[in-house]
């Protein structure tokens, strides 16, 4: 099927970010009013139509909307925030007089406050990250229906148990009352499909989706179709393997979680309170040689790009790590203050809570052999493509996760197996894997396929 793209002559409304913008003034204009000292506004609209796909019939069309904002003031060195939906005159008046009061009766925390206003963004990049079309469900309808009819053509899919696609537009806004004001906002095009794979009594049920800032970006909805059908026919007679010492390789869509560890592990708060695995390492070499982790929130059309932080820093493209060594924390201005350091520019957006830490459009670098190469240098091991309760001691880097995926056997894949664990610290981890070439950049973190030499496997 060829992909219809949305008619630009005939676009949905999407939400305006300088309307936004303007509400979020006016709220921090009557928080000062109201007796706050400082304060900070965040609004945040979007909408969206998804369309429901179940045997060749339209199940469901649902079209949502929802405008929410958050409040955060301070009273001296005490804060307060809160978080509603009833942006009426009446409504953020009572939302502002309880921000207020809850403020004043607050204890004191010498690490909050706004951003210093010398370290505000100023002039702000243009990043392209909305695409206006016309949100006709017909074109959902026609999508899901030609991902079921591909994932159907694959041989012992019986069902679909879940097929979607869906239009969304957002954005938000933020205002602090020294001197930072604005909005951006962004689109999202996606398709996703579960089918359900029979032989005997046996079933299987996978997943495959994908996600574009711009409709033309998307998978075809026939890959999509395929890959989640033949994933879901490969899980079809699948057992457990003898467990043990061995190298396991961890497939793309999955090895991100160790991305994810390091994030958690490199955060500023976390760091703060002496809780990472990580928090005497800076400087230092946590990945082999060659090893490249990066981020650059700047990227156009990126799933998480931004111009300014959830505190109105200004972001910017950096190695995370760089050939192996660890080059920075992850700082909101609490954590930077608590550390004595200069801020990153990793603040999280919190609709009247406190910022947290997060970051932007970051992957692990390509390596130069394929996902096959790994497989093959393996051996005998395990290919991991599902994870289940991952757990992860923070002050240690002790981890382990049940799983599901293939034997490999004699460096090739063999039989499917399930309920396995895989076990080991990722400080060990860290120093030893061996990332893939199969990198592509389909969500805001990223990871090619990794291969790691030794792992403590449980099964038989």
């Amino acid at each position: 099927m060829t992909q219809t793209a949305p008619d630009p002559r005939s676009t949905q409304t999407a939400p305006d970010p300088e309307a936004l913008k303007n509400l979020a003034e006016d709220i921090v204009r009557d928080a000062l009013k109201a007796g706050a000292d400082a304060a900070e506004a965040g609004v945040a609209e979007s909408r969206s139509l998804e369309a429901s796909i179940r045997n060749g019939a339209l199940e469901d069309l649902e079209r949502s909307e929802s405008r929410d904002a958050g409040l955060r003031v301070f009273v001296g060195k005490r804060q307060a925030g809160v978080a509603f939906s009833d942006l009426s005159t009446q409504g953020r008046k009572l939302a502002i007089e309880r921000a207020v009061a809850m403020a004043k009766a607050a204890p004191e925390d010498p690490y909050c406050g706004l951003v210093e206003r010398e370290a505000l963004a100023g002039k702000l990049p243009d990043i392209p990250l909305y695409e206006a079309g016309e949100w006709d469900p017909a074109i959902l309808e026609n999508l899901g229906f030609a991902m079921e009819d591909a994932a159907l053509k694959i041989d012992e899919v019986e069902t679909i148990t879940q097929a979607g696609a869906g239009f969304g537009a957002g954005a938000g806004a933020l205002v602090t009352s020294n001197g930072f004001a604005a909005g951006r906002r962004g689109s999202t095009f996606s398709l996703g499909i579960a089918p359900l794979a029979k032989r005997g009594s046996v079933m299987e049920r996978d997943f495959y989706g994908h996600s574009a800032r711009r409709f033309g970006e998307l998978k075809s909805p026939e890959e999509i179709g395929r890959i989640a059908g033949e994933r879901a026919a490969a899980r079809l007679g699948s057992t457990k393997i003898k467990g043990g010492k061995m190298p396991v390789v961890f497939d793309s869509r999955v090895a991100t979680t160790f991305v994810s560890s390091l994030l958690g592990a490199i955060s500023g708060p976390a760091v703060a309170r002496g809780n990472s695995f990580l928090k005497s390492k800076m400087g230092e070499r946590v990945f082999a040689e060659g090893i490249d982790i990066v981020e650059d929130p700047l990227k156009a059309w990126g799933h998480g790009s931004r111009a300014f932080d959830g505190e109105g820093v200004a972001v910017r493209a950096r190695a995370l790590v760089e050939d192996g060594v660890l080059t920075t924390w992850l700082l909101n201005a609490s954590s930077a203050r608590q550390l004595g350091l200069p801020l990153t520019g990793h603040a999280s957006q919190g609709l009247g809570s406190p910022p947290g830490v997060r970051t932007s459009n970051v992957h692990l670098a390509a390596g130069e052999r394929s996902r096959d190469d790994l497989i093959a240098d393996a051996g005998t091991g395990l290919l991991v493509t599902e994870m289940f309760g991952p757990s992860l001691n923070e002050n240690t880097g002790d981890w382990s996760v049940g799983v599901a995926g293939f034997a490999i056997v004699d460096g090739k894949i063999a039989a499917p197996v399930s309920e396995m664990t895989v076990a080991g610290n990722l400080v060990e981890i860290f120093a030893r894997l061996e990332p893939g070439s199969d990198l592509e950049f389909d969500h805001a973190t990223n990871s090619p396929s990794i291969l790691v030499d030794a792992l403590s496997v449980g099964g038989l």
